[in-house]
């Protein structure tokens, strides 16, 4: 036999308890043929020494947002910017650039704006307008769940009508004479979208090949689309076939995942029996497609569905109130859900009995109960399936919930990149008797909950090793740790949060997540170990394979840096 590729020389991190280190690993058609003496003595088309670089199995993303990435990097990004003047100064640079170019109309598009990047301010409608002037401006809050806006674009929408009412699960917020202040939450995005969407199928494909191949550069070989086909967090209801094109092309350069949401399943008119004989008509997609369907490289995972906003916004549903500071009040603020739980309880169901699992976005404690009571309801009713079921971010949870989620078998995807750049300003929104119960991570493990490594791109930055670094020390911005020291997990708990772990989340730990004889050959190579390194952050990625393939790779002209380590 004679394999397709062998690696020598490596300090090779399995996440495989059976055979946890080794120094060679070889390849044929796309899976790992076997690890040291296994593949002693034998052939190979291509043999790459290593010279002591380490190599782990491929990063797996298990919550992002590719296309609304891919799509921001060809927008102007805001992010970088630090006081509003320098914002206004962006967008007016964007505004004479393209009018520079013979581009006068049309939406005006940027990306990345946060509130905690400007001492919690906002910008003023009145000073965008003067900028944009009739052009409609669209800036999207790094957290996904708000949008700012100017006045031509409200007018657009029909915000401005005197007759107009806010949506379920949004606001168009208004100041204190009833005035648009141009920020819009949560569902009354979708106003402004939807004159924005669809995007083409060739657009989507473009910026799923930009991102995929940002992804490969920081040795992400498997990734999960939070969302796509609907809503506010999707890009057109073609979506999935541009993620099918791309996979045909050779465009998409790593796994995919694709979460369709709840809003695109619809009623399956299907025999009487196919709700497992229970009450609910089930709901899907034609043909009675669900989780799971799909190929090695291209796949449907949960259904995903919106129970309420975000801690930054101040929209999560929680018990508490949030803490009032600086220039807002928050009495009586708990946040809210997207829609009634009963109406949540009956659309979720409907779609768990044709076969879908879950994937339930809830950041306060109070919607964590919600989806913990529906996840356990739809499985008491149609049985457990075979992908987890999963409490995306699972932000704020009490201390009872965790026994809970373990017992029902749900999956957590916590962010550990919030902590840098919004760790200060959720500890002020949560205070500090609810601090501890945020962003669990530590407590999840020793609870028995499945805890997946996610990103939440581009709402935060989707460095994986930055992304490991922060589950290790949980610093923030002004270096203070967030939340509970003792949520910080150890080196190999981080490396497995984006291996074996989100594996487990995702429902495909038989064929990901460790270096195994038989699973597919994904792997990263490191400039050193992150089990030891000082700061993992700052090591290199030197390649990244999927299925043996080489997505990136600049071994050929870098040798492997080393990097300082803990002494032992």
């Amino acid at each position: 036999m004679k394999l397709d590729l062998l690696l020598r020389n490596a300090n090779i991190i399995t996440m495989d308890e059976a055979q946890p280190r080794a120094s060679s690993l070889g390849v044929w058609q796309g899976r790992i043929v076997g690890l040291d003496l296994d593949v002693d003595g034998m052939e190979a088309a291509t043999v790459l020494d290593l010279d002591g670089a380490t190599i782990t199995p491929g990063f797996i993303d298990a919550h992002c947002h590719t296309v609304w990435f891919g799509l921001g990097l060809a927008e102007l990004d805001v992010s970088g910017a630090r006081g509003l003047a320098e914002l206004y100064e962006l967008i007016q640079g964007e505004v004479d650039s393209q009018a520079g170019s013979g581009v006068t109309a049309g939406w005006l598009m940027a990306t990345g704006f946060s509130d905690q990047h400007h001492q919690g301010a906002f910008p003023s409608i009145a000073t965008l307008d003067a900028v944009t002037g009739d052009r409609p401006l669209f800036i999207r809050h790094n957290s996904g769940h708000m949008a700012v806006v100017n006045t031509a674009a409200l007018r657009l929408a029909g915000a401005l009508s005197p007759s107009f009412t806010d949506p379920d699960g949004g606001v168009i917020v208004r100041d204190a004479a009833g005035q648009p202040t141009g920020l819009v939450q949560e569902t009354a995005q979708s106003l402004i979208q939807a004159l924005i969407l669809p995007y083409s199928i060739g657009d989507i494909e473009t910026a799923l090949e930009r991102a995929t191949r940002h992804y490969a550069a920081e040795g992400i070989t498997s990734f999960t689309e939070a969302g796509a086909g609907g809503g506010w967090i999707g890009h057109s209801p073609a979506e999935l076939a541009a993620y099918q094109r791309a996979a045909s092309t050779g465009r998409l350069h790593a796994r995919a995942q694709v979460m369709p949401v709840l809003d695109v399943l619809h009623r399956l008119d299907g025999h009487p029996d196919d709700g497992g004989g229970q009450q609910s008509v089930p709901s899907g997609l034609d043909l009675g497609i669900a989780s799971g369907f799909g190929d090695a490289m291209l796949s449907l995972g949960p259904a995903k569905v919106f129970l309420d906003g975000s801690l930054m916004g101040e929209t999560a549903a929680v018990s508490a109130e949030y803490c009032s500071h600086g220039h807002r009040d928050n009495a009586g603020n708990i946040g809210y859900f997207q829609a009634s739980p009963e109406q949540l309880q009956e659309k979720i169901e409907s779609v768990y009995a044709a076969g879908w699992s879950i994937a339930a976005h809830a950041i306060g404690d109070r919607a964590v109960d919600l989806a913990i009571d529906i996840i356990g309801s739809c499985e008491r009713k149609y049985g457990r399936h075979a992908m987890p079921n999963r409490i995306e971010h699972a932000s704020m949870t009490r201390p009872e919930q965790l026994g809970k989620m373990a017992a029902a078998g749900i999956a957590v995807t916590p962010q550990a990149s919030f902590f840098h750049d919004g760790g200060d300003g959720m500890a002020v929104s949560l205070g500090p008797d609810r601090l501890p119960w945020a962003y669990r991570a530590a407590s999840f493990l020793a609870a028995g909950v499945t805890l997946a490594g996610s990103s939440d791109r581009p709402v935060a930055n989707g460095n994986v090793l930055r992304g490991m670094q922060a589950f290790v020390d949980r610093k923030t911005s002004s270096g203070t740790v967030f939340g509970n020291p003792d949520e910080r997990l150890t080196p190999r708990q981080a490396l497995a949060a984006y291996t074996t772990g989100a594996a487990r989340a995702t429902g495909t730990e038989s064929v990901k997540g460790s270096l195994t004889a038989g699973k597919f050959a994904d792997f990263t190579v490191l400039s050193g170990s992150p089990l030891t390194a000082v700061d993992i952050g700052e090591l290199e990625v030197l390649a990244t394979a999927v299925g043996g393939r080489f997505s990136h790779n600049i071994l050929a002209s870098r040798r492997p840096t080393p990097v300082p380590a803990h002494a032992s």
